[in-house]
């Protein structure tokens, strides 16, 4: 079967986690990923987190579906070797600080002038304008900027911030979609372009319509802990056997199927009752009546309440629970994935599916600079050639 991006080659320079998960993305779906890498100073994901046998387990998740190279772009015989290896390619992704490609005799004039068809997808913290653009920049800072750590964590308490990259993760989805556009307009028009994202912005566009509402109304979203100030009740709950729950009632009908089962009807026929906004400023006494006839049941026996009732309620699990849950395992959620170093890894799918052509996760993260020799020798380098540039720390 062919996939999607069959025949589409994307070079990924990039480092950490938002460009090279983007480049995961596409490579997920057929395209030929090359990973490029520095000979002395490997992707830092790579000793990242826990490693079983000094093989870091967050790279091989990265780095899922990508041939890998090494390369040191700052010596110009290896910033040669980049415009050739460009010079077919139909996507660049890289997120070195704005002005580095360009001081290496890499920027978009000079690699357009190689491949006029080029997809350059640049991934900073702040983008390539501004007076912030050169500075360093991470997905905890936009996760600050943005207003999401702000409005996140209990109403005393501080401003609160993921304890995964979730910024990163965000503009990885917002980075492919960006090439997948600008691959679209090139059929158009025949040419390539350059893709500017800033880390702090894709985020911010998930958080709703929080400019909209300080503009129009001055209004500022406080933190709430796990209440909204659209509807009520929206919390976790513990359950008698100590395990928790997550109850949802955007939705008038499901707000009144909830107090039902609960054993509250008569909260129901309140004026306030009738909407989000209301049921929101009596989310005291929702709570109460939800957490009190929760507190009283197991987790699997308050879920099977909720599921005759029709009402919406989610067990909160961790990674445990997902690895055993049916629902997970229809869906296809989670893969086992071949592996040169560790033989097999259990590791998220691909996020969602297509009917005729879906994505596949071929291969987990493979070794640094594996592919070298395979990838530059289709270039025309003789084995002497990439001996004596390996001897010289270009490769």
């Amino acid at each position: 079967m062919t996939a999607p991006l069959d025949g589409v080659k994307v070079v990924d320079l990039a480092t950490l986690f938002a460009g090279p998960l983007a480049a995961a993305f596409l490579g997920d779906f057929g395209a030929d990923v090359i990973k490029v890498e520095h000979p002395a100073k490997p992707d830092p994901s790579r000793g990242h987190g826990p490693a079983r046998d000094g093989v870091g387990l967050w790279w091989k998740v990265l780095g899922r579906n990508k041939r890998t190279v090494t390369l040191n772009l700052s010596d110009p015989d290896g910033a040669a070797l980049l415009r050739r290896l460009l010079a077919d390619a139909d996507v660049l992704v890289e997120n070195f600080r704005p002005g580095t490609l360009e001081r290496w005799g890499l920027g978009p004039a000079e690699l357009h002038a190689v491949n006029p068809r080029l997809v350059i997808t640049r991934i900073s913290g702040f983008g390539q304008v501004g007076p912030y653009a050169r500075r360093p920049g991470f997905g905890t800072l936009a996760e600050a900027m943005s207003g999401f750590a702000a409005a996140t964590g209990e109403p005393d308490g501080p401003p609160t911030l993921p304890p995964f990259g979730l910024a990163d993760s965000v503009s990885a989805l917002a980075a492919a979609y960006a090439v997948m556009l600008a691959l679209r307009a090139r059929d158009i028009t025949g040419t390539g372009q350059v893709v500017d994202l800033a880390i702090i912005e894709p985020i911010m566009a998930m958080l709703g319509p929080q400019i909209t509402w300080y503009d129009q109304l001055g209004y500022v979203q406080p933190r709430l802990g796990n209440r909204s100030n659209n509807n009520a009740p929206r919390n976790t709950y513990r359950c008698a056997d100590g395990r928790w729950v997550a109850v949802s009632t955007s939705a008038q009908s499901i707000a009144e199927r909830v107090l039902r089962l609960v054993g509250r009807p008569e909260l129901i026929d309140e004026p306030w009752f009738a909407t989000g906004s209301g049921r929101a400023a009596h989310a005291d006494e929702l709570d109460a009546a939800v957490s009190a006839w929760v507190a009283q049941r197991d987790r699997d026996e308050v879920v099977a309440a909720f599921e005759e009732a029709q009402a919406a309620v989610a067990p909160v699990y961790d990674v445990r629970d997902i690895l055993a849950d049916p629902q997970y395992a229809a869906l296809g959620t989670v893969r086992a994935v071949p592996d040169e170093e560790l033989g097999e890894v259990r590791m998220q799918n691909v996020p969602f599916r297509l009917a005729e052509t879906p994505g596949e996760i071929r291969h987990a993260g493979r070794r640094h600079g594996q592919d070298t020799d395979a990838v530059f020798g289709a270039l025309g380098l003789s084995a002497e050639e990439l001996a004596a540039l390996r001897e010289r720390g270009v490769l």
